[in-house]
C-alpha cells in the first residue's frame, strides 16, 4: 500500500476511512481498492490504534451512502446521462453494459453477488438504478451486502495482523490475487449458506 494512504488512515482514522470508501464507491479514482483500506483498518484495530466496531459502522455508512447516491441518480436520470454524456468524459460505458448483460441473464441474484465483488460493486448500484430495481428491495440488498463486505474485510485485516509486514512486501499483483481470493471465498460461502437454508426450509 502507498505510504501516503497508510499514514493518512493512521493519522485521521475514521474520517479517512469514510472519505476513501465514499469517494471511491461513487466513482472517484483512488490509488488503492477499498478492500485494502478495510484490510489495513482491520490491521490498525489489531494494533489497538482504532476500534473494530467503529470501523464497521463507518465503512457501512460510507458504502451505504455512496451506493444510495449512485442508485438514486441513475434511477431518475440514468437514461438522460447515457444519452447526453460528452464523449471526452471517461465514463465506463462498456463496463456497465457488460455487468448489465450479466444481470439480465442471471437475474437479481447477480446484483447481490456483484455488490460483494471487488472492482465491479460500484457499477452494480448504477445498474440497479437503470433497471429501476424497487428502492425497498435495493435498500435491503445494499444494507446486507455493505455489512457483510465491511465486516469480512476488516475481520480478515484483524486476523492477519501478525503477518501484515510479510503481506505488505508483496507486489501489487499478489495483493490483487489475495483480494480476489478472499472475495471468492466470501461469495461461495454466502451462496452455500443460501442454498443450504433453502434446502432446510423445503425439507
Amino acid at each position: 500500500m502507498p505510504t501516503e494512504i497508510t499514514s493518512t488512515i493512521s493519522q485521521y482514522g475514521y474520517l479517512a476511512i469514510f472519505l476513501l470508501i465514499f469517494l471511491q464507491e461513487i466513482g472517484f479514482p483512488s490509488p488503492i481498492p477499498n478492500e485494502l483500506v478495510l484490510l489495513f483498518s482491520g490491521y490498525l484495530a489489531f494494533m489497538g490504534v482504532i476500534y473494530f466496531p467503529i470501523i464497521i459502522i463507518v465503512a457501512l455508512v460510507a458504502d451505504f451512502l455512496a451506493g444510495s447516491v449512485l442508485y438514486t441518480v441513475f434511477y431518475f436520470f440514468g437514461n438522460y446521462i447515457f444519452s447526453h454524456i460528452p464523449k471526452w468524459i471517461p465514463f465506463p460505458t462498456k463496463k456497465i453494459e457488460k455487468v448489465s448483460e450479466r444481470v439480465k441473464t442471471q437475474g437479481q441474484s447477480s446484483i447481490f453477488v456483484g455488490r460483494l465483488t471487488p472492482f465491479v460493486r460500484g457499477y452494480v448500484a448504477v445498474i440497479a438504478g437503470l433497471f429501476q430495481l424497487p428502492p425497498k428491495k435495493y435498500g435491503t440488498i445494499l444494507i446486507i451486502t455493505s455489512t457483510i463486505w465491511a465486516f469480512a474485510y476488516v475481520m480478515v485485516g484483524f486476523l492477519i495482523g501478525p503477518y501484515w509486514d510479510f503481506l505488505t512486501k508483496r507486489d501489487a499483483s499478489d495483493l490483487e490475487f489475495y483480494i480476489t481470493l478472499i472475495s471468492g471465498i466470501l461469495i461461495i460461502g454466502i451462496i452455500a449458506f443460501i442454498l443450504v437454508r433453502k434446502f432446510l426450509v423445503r425439507t
